[in-house]
């Protein structure tokens, strides 16, 4: 926590200027939750701990479609669009934050279609473009976003941060996603359109919202979705431990995150 800096530092005409025409500070209350948002974007994989290894299984599980868990080391990863075959190497840049915005997407039942869509995008022959390097690259636009008070507005009316910038999360990727289909883009696109979606999402967040709100609304849903999801709700995501205890996450959903099993022919 000692390493993060909640907010941008302006000075001079600057900070007179974010003061009276930026948007509002972010209320009092919700400092603290804002700090544990930033110190997890600081906190490296840690292939010890089990619940990190649970939430990358996971991940690797509900995108490929895999029942059993695989390698943590391994050309696999790339499959999923890690540059190399351990994914923490990928992850300093986003630190643990960059994973939990994935596992928002996949255990979401009505966003988990839109990530098996961009999912698909990322393997297509000409326009693909590794979905979790870009999946990073996007939260790390998130904390920039948060950083320089651009959400605050957000956060203040709904009285949270993780869910605001789960939610921002996943409507930059929308957008990215949204632009790189209709407009043809390729992996020589990237740094263009990466920039605009960042762009976009300091001056228009509300209207990124919007559209994934929109999108989520037309498309029809699965119809086995259980009846709960319509009331659940971020703030009350919890971590399930094996003993069948849970343990709060600062509003991120561990419940349901895959236990570990054992493939019996890998171990002959």
């Amino acid at each position: 926590m000692k390493k993060i800096q909640p907010t941008v530092r302006r000075s001079g005409f600057s900070a007179v200027s974010h003061l009276l025409f930026g948007p509002p500070r972010l209320h009092r209350d919700l400092h603290a939750e804002r700090d544990l948002v930033l110190t997890i974007a600081q906190c490296p994989l840690d292939n010890g701990q089990q619940v990190h290894v649970r939430i990358l299984q996971t991940i690797y599980k509900k995108l490929t479609g895999a029942r059993f868990d695989c390698p943590l080391f391994g050309s696999h990863w790339e499959q999923l669009g890690f540059q190399g075959l351990d994914p923490g190497t990928d992850l300093r840049a986003a630190g643990l934050l960059g994973l939990m915005h994935l596992l928002h997407m996949v255990m979401d039942p009505k966003i988990l279609p839109l990530a098996h869509d961009i999912f698909r995008l990322s393997q297509h022959h000409r326009q693909n473009f590794p979905f979790c390097l870009m999946s990073l690259n996007i939260t790390r636009i998130c904390i920039q976003v948060l950083r320089e008070e651009r959400v605050s507005r957000e956060c203040n009316r709904r009285q949270q941060v993780f869910a605001v910038l789960n939610d921002l999360y996943v409507a930059v990727y929308f957008h990215l996603y949204h632009v790189w289909k209709t407009q043809n883009k390729t992996i020589s696109d990237s740094g263009y359109v990466l920039k605009e979606v960042e762009v976009l999402a300091k001056k228009k967040p509300k209207e990124l919202f919007r559209q994934l709100d929109v999108h989520l609304k037309e498309r029809p849903l699965p119809k086995d979705l259980p009846l709960e999801i319509w009331t659940h709700h971020p703030a009350e995501q919890r971590i399930e431990n094996h003993d069948g205890s849970h343990a709060q996450a600062g509003g991120i959903c561990f419940t349901g995150v895959c236990e570990q099993q054992v493939q019996e022919d890998r171990l002959i």
